[in-house]
């Protein structure tokens, strides 16, 4: 890297503990537990209770969100697992118990009932897990957290024994830098297949629901199918920037319709066609079906796959449904349904063989295929859209996690934060959801290519939850071994299954998920190796005292929010602005917004504010925390909050030296007491506990509504010291009324010409 970089000296850093300000001597605190009434607060806001009706309503509403693409499958089973023709029907028996066991082990048994419970505070996916065990072991690349950070309500972690199993696992996470890298690369793998399969899920959906134009009216050539479905796509991709706010309340009764007419269809086939079919829920079938297929049969799994795609999505769309109403919804109808839908199926081809391309379609009753026809489009296109929303999610998540290159993200509604458009990423998965549709023109290698990037994201996920029930859930060893291995034993069968048909269509996602990996690495690599400059080429603060108030330049009035990446330390730029500009402005406040690994940060708990040397120097530091859903925009609501955390700052930093601590609680309980209300009573606990613990390092967090008002703090400080809180205060609005400058710095990153080339 050509860049110099300063290092500072122990001196330097004993020069920095010593202009911590006045409340230095009370740091001992922070190594102290979290006190049980800030624990109950935590659980209060992290766990939420639901009514039985409101679980249902939850249940009925997470069916358009989360399984449409499950549900959507039966369009194209059977004839991606029998593309050449079913030449016995116990072939067919077997590829069905296939279906129904691999449906009960992998969407029923691991994702709803146990990979959901790893969910991140209602966030899934495999940057979720991955910012669940970056809490509970050091092992994020940008190690820019501290312990105040560990007191936030949405920051849930444990302690354990240091002879335990779990932290021997920590103590081998936390030695091994290339542990850690290799869990970074499982999980940018495991996102950049959930990206593939974003573009691919719409096209063989689409494309599976517009060919039964070809069943009912079979002068329709294929060309014309994919003419259709193209149309479509186009349509679905350019409608992302007005949101789904105004539509999404269609999408649950829409894939609601959608199982239940599946469910119908079939118990009509099954009581029609060969009841007999029901055999095959005996896990005997399923010997005799690799017993008598050898290759064929193993090769098959790749199509039978495509029975469990959308599990993924299962768990990464979760968003702010709780994990009850998911099992509801799977349980009480998803699961059935399906069954029904594939049994029907099946019951319809042991009478019909010739009929395996379109099966769905052909096995409907005449007098309703054109209505289930268009339910089915319908259904594809709420799970086309469900995957595109978590393609975009996803992205945001990486953005938050120093893991891709800076989009522009655009909120679609006021209502939903959650519900978000990147213009970039859509461009891109649409026209590479196009070339895809339109180059293979038909389902058979759309289906190889996404069964393989289902199984490689079940695969990373499996990887990842091991790691949860160990350090996060501290799970006995039997435990964590008989999940890992039924997990390792079906998925790695159908990974092996894929492999072979890497050839026919397989190679898609890996084409697509390496070159997402590219990008992601090195970003992630840039990002880091920035980091570590700045952290090596801080200020001394010995130098920056050593200019004297006026930092060696006219302090003109205003306010100079200077933003940088260090959460501690005076950045080099700074240096670069003394050295180079002929004034500076009366206040500096550097700004950094940290990203945390959780999902987001409460709006009271936001800010975290530093005064940085001698008062006069008016210099101070301003943490903006956010999680990797929450949204940082640089406008005026957040300069406001900002200023607003400033002066409240100010205002305890007084009170703490004109108090005692003593007396300090007893004001925070009497304004607890006048408050007269539970809300009220429960901000200003955990702010009790919160004060204690970052006062004590120089920090402040501070509640908007907190009842410690600026009147009230006034109002409780000295005369004596009130004269200078309301000199600093007067004096920081007359600057603010001066002007308010945002000043940005910019690093440049360049390899050495002596480097490898890769590099």
């Amino acid at each position: 890297m050509e860049m110099q970089m300063a290092r500072r000296t122990p001196a330097d850093e004993n020069t920095d503990n010593n202009n911590k300000g006045s409340v230095w001597v009370l740091d001992q605190q922070l190594d102290q537990p979290m006190d049980e009434e800030a624990k109950r607060l935590r659980n209060m806001y992290t766990e939420k209770k639901y009514s039985t009706l409101m679980l249902l309503q939850l249940a009925f509403q997470s069916l358009g969100v989360v399984y449409g693409d499950l549900g959507t499958s039966p369009l194209y089973v059977f004839y991606n697992t029998f593309p050449d023709g079913i030449d016995d029907p116990e072939d067919l028996i077997g590829a069905l118990s296939v279906i129904i066991y691999s449906l009960t082990l992998i969407p029923l048994l691991k994702y709803v009932f146990i990979v959901c419970r790893a969910n991140d505070n209602g966030q899934g996916g495999t940057f979720a897990l991955y910012s669940l065990l970056c809490r509970h072991a050091k092992i994020k690349a940008i190690s820019n957290q501290d312990q105040t950070d560990e007191a936030l309500t949405t920051y849930s972690h444990s302690t354990f024994d240091e002879q335990s199993f779990t932290a021997r696992t920590k103590r081998w996470l936390e030695g091994h830098a290339l542990t850690q890298s290799t869990l970074l690369i499982l999980v940018l793998v495991g996102s950049c297949m959930v990206i593939g399969d974003g573009i691919l899920t719409p096209a063989i959906s689409v494309l599976s629901a517009v060919g039964g134009i070809n069943v009912g009216h079979s002068k329709i050539s294929n060309e014309v199918v994919v003419l259709v479905a193209v149309v479509i796509l186009v349509l679905l991709f350019t409608m992302q920037h007005h949101g789904t706010d105004k539509v999404g309340w269609l999408f649950a009764p829409i894939v609601l319709l959608w199982f239940l007419l599946i469910g119908g269809i079939g118990m009509f086939n099954i009581w029609k066609y060969e009841s007999s079919i029901l055999k095959a829920f005996s896990p005997v079938y399923v010997y005799r079906f690799f017993k008598r297929g050898g290759k064929g049969g193993w090769t098959s799994l790749g199509g039978i796959m495509l029975s469990i795609t959308g599990t993924e999505a299962l768990f990464a769309d979760l968003s702010h449904f709780p994990v009850s109403s998911i099992q509801i919804a799977f349980t009480l109808v998803v699961f059935p349904c399906l069954l029904l839908a594939y049994c029907g199926q099946a019951a319809y081809l042991m009478k019909n063989s010739n009929n395996v391309i379109g099966a769905f379609y052909h096995s409907i009753p005449d007098n309703i295929y054109w209505p289930v026809f268009i339910v089915a489009t319908a259904a594809a296109i709420v799970a086309s859209q469900a995957t595109i929303t978590a393609t975009f999610s996803l992205i945001k998540q990486a953005l938050a996690l120093g893991c891709f290159p800076r989009v522009k993200v655009v909120h679609t509604s006021r209502k939903y934060r959650h519900q978000i458009y990147i213009p970039e990423i859509n461009w891109i998965v649409m026209i590479l959801c196009i070339v895809v549709t339109a180059g293979f023109k038909n389902q058979n290698q759309i289906g190889n290519a996404s069964g393989t990037a289902v199984c490689v994201v079940m695969l990373v996920t499996t990887l990842l939850m091991i790691l949860v029930m160990i350090l996060v859930w501290r799970c006995h060893w039997i435990l964590v071994l008989i999940f890992t291995g039924l997990s390792l034993v079906v998925e790695g069968t159908y990974f092996s299954a894929v492999l072979l048909k890497v050839n026919q269509g397989g190679w898609v996602p890996l084409v697509i998920a390496t070159s997402f990996f590219i990008i992601m690495y090195v970003w992630h690599y840039g990002t880091v190796k920035r980091f570590e400059i700045e952290m090596h080429s801080k200020v001394s603060m010995a130098w920056i005292l050593g200019l004297g108030p006026s930092l060696g330049l006219v302090r003109v009035p205003g306010i100079g929010l200077v933003y940088t990446e260090l959460a501690s330390g005076v950045p080099r730029i700074f240096s670069h602005f003394i050295t180079n500009l002929p004034a500076i402005h009366s206040v500096v406040v550097f700004v950094c917004v940290k990203y945390l690994p959780v999902c987001t940060v409460p709006e009271e708990e936001r800010f975290l504010v530093k005064r940085i040397g001698p008062k006069n120097f008016h210099m101070f530091r301003c943490v903006a925390r956010y999680g990797y859903k929450d949204d940082h925009k640089k406008d005026d609501d957040f300069e406001k909050k900002l200023f607003q955390s400033l002066f409240m700052f100010v205002r305890l930093e007084y009170l703490m030296e004109a108090s005692s601590d003593s007396d300090l609680s007893s004001l925070l309980d009497q304004q607890t007491k006048q408050s007269g209300d539970g809300l009220f009573c429960n901000s200003s606990n955990m702010l009790h506990s919160n004060v204690n613990r970052s006062i004590a390092s120089g920090d402040s967090i501070v509640p908007d509504d907190s009842p410690l008002h600026a009147n009230n703090i006034t109002s409780s400080i000295p005369a004596s010291n009130q004269v200078g809180t309301d000199d600093e205060v007067e004096f920081l609005n007359n600057c603010r009324d001066a002007g308010v400058v945002h000043i940005l710095g910019n690093t440049v990153i360049e390899a050495r010409r002596e480097s490898k080339f890769w590099k």
